[in-house]
């Protein structure tokens, strides 16, 4: 239990979505050091989830599951109803972008953007999050009590630099940050505000968590283009969300939502 009731979340019950990635792998490590019971969504484990188990038992249970299908989702709540009770909290992080070293084509104009990137990125993106919020939000409506946290982005919030990638048009390739998870991530916010409304008389909030660029051994070229952009001059580290997660899930934001808060190291504050 923490020293202070206000951010207490060991008796929370909380559902992350990509929990093998990093991200996702460092807030149910947040949660779970703290008490609380973890189930974790992602396509198969990984080292990270199976890293999860060993470390918390069976306060940790991971589940396969594909966040653009309906029935897993249930299936989902289910298991994690019969092992842990209703959820309290929902954090909506699975996500797909096109990294550098996506295919050419993703990472081409956008006049010849693939249409099918475009629907695999806003299926999971923007699909999944409103399936687990219709599905994982529903339980904690009935329940009459949950917080939901759904994970942006700061290229939902504003456009994507596109002169971080200079360095790679300097070199002689054609590079441009795709449109589509711009498009997914600025979905989120409005898709939050609906919620908000709908849920609020049966205490559910839902907010949303804008979140910049994580340090994970990127090259050196994009991060002294990336760096030099953001007013704290460096990416984050994958712990430095935690804080934010654990806050809008406890008692401290229990006034809050329909709200964006932004953790980004002051990239939208130019």
């Amino acid at each position: 239990m923490s020293a202070d009731p206000l951010f207490d979340v060991s008796n929370d019950i909380v559902v992350i979505t990509g929990t093998s990635g990093t991200l996702g792998a460092n807030y149910a490590a947040a949660f779970l050091a703290r008490g609380a019971k973890v189930a974790g969504l992602d396509r198969g484990p990984s080292d990270r989830s199976n890293w999860l188990a060993e470390r918390f038992g069976k306060q940790f249970l991971h589940i396969d599951v594909d966040v653009t299908a309906k029935a897993t989702l249930q299936a989902a709540l289910a298991t994690i109803e019969a092992a842990f009770g209703t959820p309290t909290v929902l954090i909506n992080n699975a996500a797909l972008d096109s990294p550098p070293s996506a295919p050419i084509e993703e990472n081409g104009p956008f006049e010849t953007y693939p249409e099918e990137s475009w629907d695999k990125v806003i299926d999971v993106n923007l699909k999944g999050v409103f399936l687990c919020c219709q599905i994982f939000g529903a339980a904690m409506a009935e329940a009459g009590k949950g917080s939901i946290i759904n994970v942006a982005s700061i290229y939902g919030l504003v456009s994507p630099d596109q002169s971080i990638y200079d360095y790679r048009r300097q070199r002689g390739e054609v590079f441009f940050k795709p449109v589509a998870y711009s498009a997914s991530k600025s979905g989120i916010y409005n898709l939050s505000r609906y919620l908000a409304q709908y849920w609020a008389p049966k205490q559910v909030r839902v907010n949303s968590l804008t979140i910049a660029g994580v340090f994970a051994g990127q090259e050196q070229a994009f991060l002294d283009a990336y760096c030099a952009r953001i007013p704290v001059g460096r990416m984050a580290d994958p712990t430095e969300y935690d804080g934010a997660v654990l806050f809008l899930a406890s008692d401290a934001t229990r006034y809050m939502t329909g709200a964006n808060l932004v953790v980004d190291g002051g990239w939208t504050s130019i």
